[in-house]
């Protein structure tokens, strides 16, 4: 048997972290077992419908690094197809047409109520003859659904889950308009497409039980399940924008890398071990339903924080000059190709203590900058007077420096400290950091420095030297 899943998004928004993690876990399943995963749109609902959501649940897929197998499918084009089963579902007398009312349902909604019935439709069209109808309405379709007993689903993370009979309906499978519900469509579009494994978020499992009674109507193969638990926050509550971001698009914008947050989404809900730290080609070879716990996972900012911290040292220098010199565009610093030959020189020491490309993207900034640049509030405190008098100091040792190294810089440095700040080299480091940088902090400045060149060093002290505090 191949294997085949299905990544089936509804596109109504931006990609939910969760739908991330159902993608990403269906695509390893798939590819572990040399199988294929397919991709949906679940568009059926036209008036939440968002051709922008579409656009970036395949944005998000493409920036995760996951792929499918053959075209993207749209389940409103199979519309036809699904009214198709629904009425052959009707002849073979495994579903009937409904003429109840508005008015009716919403009776039987409030009977039940009283009663503390879970489910409320009384079936009273079920065994009616059709030649008997009221005349002007317009009939819905409903399965037959089995009225005793138990319903027994068998799934691979949640284990054998039962619910008696009398807990489900006869829902609609198709609407007084000819078009299907969901319920339907999910099914007949898993079938004709052939997949055997259904891996989704444990909200669906309610919908299993009644899309069973489909499969089993049409004496169609029921596919393996397996439900995941729910993502939730720190506090234990389902993740969602008090949290902080919640879509994949916003994950990326925050400077997180693809590849820490496929291992991330990994690690929330599956295990190997003790294993933290998980690259792709790992996963791809370890990957099964069995390591996916019961219990819903906690989103942690500090571990994926400290995953992505893993992954920015691995990734190639080149690779993140790119990376975050798309972040400076978009805050309108062009960058030349010296800009980049100085992040590149610099990228070893940048990265190794960013968690993040933004955080790597504003230590690096002033390697970018161009006069006339901004002092925060921190580095005006540094250029007052006595701060002045220490750059004006470096400036005019600076200028008759041959050998602009940042080891010839650091003896200057040293030097001026020992002769004018009683070898207190902090006294002039910071003065001289807020000078050139406009901030209280960065990295190794007499390796930036080196960097900058002299040209530039003499010309941004001047600016500072210039600059009314």
């Amino acid at each position: 048997m191949t294997v085949v899943t299905r990544f089936p998004p509804s596109p109504t928004g931006f990609m939910h972290i969760g739908t991330a993690r159902t993608g990403l876990f269906n695509w390893l399943y798939a590819r572990r077992h040399g199988g294929k995963m397919l991709f949906r749109i679940e568009d059926t609902d036209r008036a939440r419908h968002s051709e922008e959501a579409v656009t970036a649940i395949v944005n998000g897929l493409n920036w995760l690094g996951i792929d499918w197998d053959g075209d993207i499918v749209s389940q409103f084009a199979m519309a036809d197809r699904h009214a198709e089963i629904a009425l052959e579902l009707l002849k073979s007398g495994k579903a009937y047409y409904c003429y109840c009312s508005p008015e009716e349902l919403e009776q039987m909604r409030e009977d039940a109520k009283k009663e503390g019935r879970i489910t409320f439709y009384d079936r009273r069209w079920r065994d009616n003859p059709p030649s008997a109808p009221p005349e002007g309405v317009k009939p819905v379709i409903r399965i037959k659904a089995p009225m005793s007993g138990e319903r027994v689903v068998y799934d691979k993370v949640q284990g054998e889950v039962r619910v008696a009979s009398e807990q489900l309906d006869d829902f609609i499978i198709l609407r007084a308009d000819g078009t299907p519900t969901y319920m339907l469509a999910v099914v007949v579009d898993d079938h004709d497409m052939g997949v055997t494994h259904v891996i989704r978020g444990d909200d669906h499992l309610n919908n299993t039980f009644r899309q069973n009674i489909i499969y089993e109507a049409m004496g169609w193969d029921i596919p393996t399940y397996a439900h995941l638990p729910l993502i939730l926050g720190p506090d234990g509550v389902k993740l969602s924008k008090r949290h902080g971001a919640t879509s994949v698009e916003e994950y990326r914008d925050m400077g997180y890398l693809p590849e820490a947050m496929r291992n991330y989404l990994l690690r929330l809900g599956w295990s190997h071990g003790d294993d933290e730290i998980i690259e792709t080609d790992q996963a791809l070879q370890w990957f099964d339903l069995e390591g996916i716990g019961q219990s819903a996972s906690r989103f942690d900012f500090d571990k994926l924080n400290y995953v992505n911290a893993h992954y920015m040292k691995l990734a190639d220098n080149s690779r993140l000059v790119d990376l975050v010199s798309d972040i400076y565009q978009l805050r309108n610093i062009n960058i030349t190709p010296l800009h980049r030959e100085r992040l590149l020189v610099r990228m070893d020491e940048l990265k190794s203590r960013s968690k993040t490309l933004v955080q790597l993207a504003d230590d690096a900034e002033f390697l970018v900058k161009s006069i006339p640049y901004d002092f925060d509030e921190k580095a005006l405190a540094q250029l007052n007077e006595d701060g002045k008098f220490i750059v004006r100091v470096i400036r005019d040792n600076l200028s008759g420096l041959d050998d602009f190294t940042a080891e010839e810089l650091e003896t200057l440095c040293k030097s001026t400290a020992d002769y004018h700040r009683d070898g207190k080299l902090g006294k002039v480091m910071m003065p001289l950091r807020a000078a050139l940088t406009g901030s209280a902090s960065s990295p190794s400045l007499v390796h930036a420095m080196e960097a900058l060149g002299k040209e530039d060093v003499l010309l941004r002290l001047d600016f500072a030297l210039s600059h009314n505090t």
